[in-house]
């Protein structure tokens, strides 16, 4: 993994802050040796509650008057009376308002005089204590916000980028939304971390990708790097809507009245052909990894069907191919923050980051394995680097076996064709419930059970060549492991946990601003099998994956469908299973066509990155017996629900 060298930085900050905290804060042995924790020295309640309104120089409403975005600032008193300044820990998001944010969708409150009294999540009332100031920032268009909401476009960054710039003395900001009294950060050092989960994370990676001086780490959490993907793969609509919709949401009452035009953008740069834009282009976040110098701890669901796995998988590797400094968790679970999976170790685990990114502590959490891995629920692994160093990329082939539609999946290429009719009320669960049964609706190929553990780590792709009968044509490709396991019940409506009623605490609070969250526990399911990675396509996208074209009925197209990047251990015992289908039910729409596709097998592969690569692959399937096990019915979780159109909570 190209990793930056950064002790002699981290060595010579650390010493930076040891004057500046003080022989008081210090015993002369802490001293000498630097801090390695900040503690929570500082008073909550007293600490200033303020806001201030950023100059993003930006008209986005049209008023003639450049728009300003509230950021609502907690942060210790002490520091600033004392002459010592301190970073910030950053949070931009749109849904302070009209959504709330976290398990319990709190929301922004305020005083009489409009300062805040909640803020949302833990944040606050953890590391403020601890020298931290928080910020949390109104997109614009939302809540207290001037300007329009253009879905993860310049007006969204900018929001966030501009408080930065504000943060290290480039930019400007006043009291009040419409005055004129200017107001400067003087209590920062200008040291700053954003984070925040699904579009209050994408909007981090956005910030990084403009590469805004003063922005040391970000933290973002099951978020989008590009929004192409968030609504279309590679030409297929993953949702029956577009940015406009998810726009109209979060705006207040008082942008929605004035954004008419911003909205028509969204709508006439986003077509339901699902044909590249320059829309997406400015809100493609990995094309611009190079400009990251912020580091990176990246957390995200493998069974995420919001913001699909797909978005970490392409930014971790751009981010990996620039050298950034990275962190990663992947869990089991659906769109569900770390805080309400693996509470305790995430709140130790953030604030050692911070200490270490912000304050340049040198804690010891740039020396650790790079990645945590859910391996079964509430069951953690971790990896020195990720994917681990071994991983190859391995090619699968699909051969026909003794019954249509059910065959063998090896290194091998093999002749034969397979056919299946798309069937819109069908998807992956149903699929994989009879692998192993003939069904008129996909084609599946499986592996023997295997001899040994067999590991997927990082990003397949699948090609397909297959001839339609339609002049439109969606194709899915999912990777399963079939055998008996007990998951997170990730297709649940809490995507994997149990909310309970009682409450832990994570730091100070106040009458108006508690530090006690209610607790969650993983909700888990008992199957017969467990997808374990997806990809999409309109087959009409076949010759670019910016613009498709309509099908020539009879005439064989080849395309290669991107998967999700994951990382699965298939046991010993289990089988590994490729299915070929058309509409994934509740996962992406139709076609306007109902077509029968034919597959090519000797033109059909996967790339699945293996731990070991095809030796590896050898080994876990060297005497294993190549037939089919007694077709019957495997449970999986229910049909996943409908995918949210929301990227939130």
């Amino acid at each position: 993994m190209p990793k930056r060298t950064r002790s002699t930085t981290w060595r010579t900050l650390a010493t930076l802050v040891v004057t500046l905290l003080g022989a008081s804060l210090l015993t002369p042995a802490a001293a000498q040796a630097g801090p390695r924790e900040s503690r929570p020295v500082y008073s909550y309640e007293n600490a200033v509650r303020e806001a201030v309104w950023v100059d993003t120089g930006l008209d986005a409403d049209g008023d003639g008057s450049t728009d300003r975005v509230a950021a609502d600032i907690v942060r210790p008193r002490e520091p600033a009376q004392q002459g010592r300044k301190i970073p910030v820990i950053m949070d931009a998001s749109p849904y302070y308002s009209c959504c709330g944010r976290g398990n319990e969708s709190q929301k922004k409150t305020y005083d009489a005089a409009g300062n805040i009294v909640q803020a949302p999540l833990f944040y606050d009332n953890y590391f403020v204590p601890r020298g931290y100031a928080f910020v949390g920032v109104d997109l614009s268009g939302t809540n207290r916000s001037d300007g329009c909401v253009d879905v993860g476009g310049r007006s969204d960054i900018q929001s966030a980028k501009a408080v930065v710039d504000w943060l290290g003395g480039r930019a400007r900001a006043y009291t009040t939304r419409t005055g004129t009294t200017p107001v400067k950060a003087t209590w920062t050092n200008g040291r700053t971390g954003m984070i925040g989960k699904s579009w209050d994370g994408t909007i981090a990676n956005g910030v990084a990708a403009t590469g805004v001086k003063g922005l040391k780490t970000i933290v973002p959490i099951s978020a989008i790097s590009s929004w192409y993907d968030y609504y279309f793969a590679k030409g297929a609509p993953l949702y029956n809507s577009g940015p406009d919709w998810l726009s109209h949401r979060v705006e207040s009452p008082e942008a929605q009245a004035k954004c008419a035009a911003v909205q028509q953008k969204l709508v006439d740069g986003a077509p339901r052909t699902g044909d590249w834009t320059r829309l997406w282009t400015e809100r493609d976040y990995v094309k611009d990894a190079s400009k990251v110098k912020a580091s990176v701890f990246l957390i995200h669901g493998l069974q995420d069907l919001n913001v699909r796995a797909k978005h970490f998988g392409q930014w971790w590797d751009a981010l990996a191919g620039n050298g950034v400094e990275r962190k990663i968790w992947l869990s089991q679970t659906g769109h569900v923050d770390p805080f309400d999976f693996r509470r305790a170790t995430w709140v130790d685990t953030l604030h050692r980051w911070f200490d270490h990114e912000l304050l340049g502590y040198d804690n010891g959490i740039d020396r650790e394995p790079v990645a945590d891995i859910e391996r079964h629920p509430d069951q953690w692994v971790t990896s020195k680097s990720w994917p681990p160093r071994g991983t190859h990329t391995t090619t699968l082939r699909p051969a026909p076996g003794t019954q249509p539609g059910v065959g063998t999946l090896g290194p091998i290429r093999a002749r034969g064709t397979e056919t299946f009719t798309d069937d819109p009320q069908l998807g992956e669960t149903d699929w994989a419930a009879r692998i192993d049964t003939p069904t008129p609706d996909k084609a599946g190929f499986t592996t023997g059970p295997l001899t040994r553990d067999l590991r997927l780590s990082g990003s397949s792709t699948v090609t397909v060549t297959a001839t339609p009968t339609t002049s439109t044509a969606h194709l899915s490709a999912v990777l399963v492991d079939l055998g008996p396991d007990t998951i997170r019940d990730y297709a649940d409506s809490a995507e994997g946990i149990t909310t309970l009623t009682d409450r832990t605490c994570w730091g100070a609070g106040t009458a108006g601003d508690s530090a006690c969250f209610k607790a969650t526990a993983a909700k888990t399911a008992d199957v017969d099998h467990t997808i374990v990675s997806r990809g999409w396509a309109d087959l009409g996208n076949h010759a670019s994956d910016l613009k498709g074209e309509p099908l020539t009925p009879g005439r064989a197209y080849t395309i290669t469908l991107d998967l999700a990047a994951t990382d699965h251990v298939v046991p010993r015992g289990h089988r590994l299973a490729l299915i070929v289908a058309g509409t994934d039910k509740d996962l992406i729409d139709p076609p306007s066509t109902t077509p029968t596709l034919t597959l090519d097998l000797s033109r059909t592969s996967a790339e699945v990155p293996l731990v070991g690569g095809a030796d590896a692959f050898a080994r876990a399937t060297a005497g294993a017996r190549t037939a089919t096990d007694e077709a019957t019915v495997l449970d999986g979780v229910r049909a996943p629900l409908g995918a949210d159109r929301v990227p939130g909570r």
